[in-house]
């Protein structure tokens, strides 16, 4: 499993290199930017399959001495092998409940900040209200860590 992460760093390192480089060309830079970034969620996706696959063998080796050490045979290890494939759910559903509830909040804070700033330019006797309205964008992004925390717990 860690093969494949140490496999997808070079893929992370030159794209923010390439990235990098391509940011400096203007307009047509952005259309390259988008490229990178399309072949870098490939890669992710292909590492993400890449370490799912490699799960049911290290459940197995976990299977297999949770069955010596309790000494009850297949019962244990068939146990301990559905434990470790729920296990691997409920982390893939946290991670995805806070990077989903991050990228949202992220989107709506900036245009609820935009908002915000356009009209405390015109009256800055609304900053109160502009700022509880960003506040309660970003609580999507603090809903989405309770709700990661909750199935971390249950894992």
């Amino acid at each position: 499993m860690t093969t494949a992460w140490i496999a997808g760093l070079p893929l992370v390192a030159g794209a923010v290199l390439l990235a990098w480089l391509v940011s400096r060309r203007g307009r047509s830079g952005m259309y390259i930017l988008a490229g990178i970034g399309g072949v870098l969620m490939i890669g992710a996706v292909v590492l993400l399959a890449a370490a799912l696959s490699a799960g049911p063998a290290g459940a197995a080796a976990t299977a297999t001495a949770v069955g010596v050490k309790v000494a009850a045979g297949k019962v244990a290890a068939t146990a301990a092998a559905s434990g470790a494939s729920s296990n691997t759910g409920a982390l893939l559903g946290a991670a995805i409940a806070v990077a989903g509830s991050t990228i949202g909040a992220g989107i709506a804070v900036a245009y609820a900040g935009a908002a915000a700033l356009a009209v405390m330019s015109e009256r800055p006797e609304l900053f109160g209200r502009a700022m509880v309205i960003v506040g309660l964008a970003e609580g999507i992004a603090i809903y989405g860590l309770i709700i990661g925390i909750i199935l971390i717990g249950k894992a």
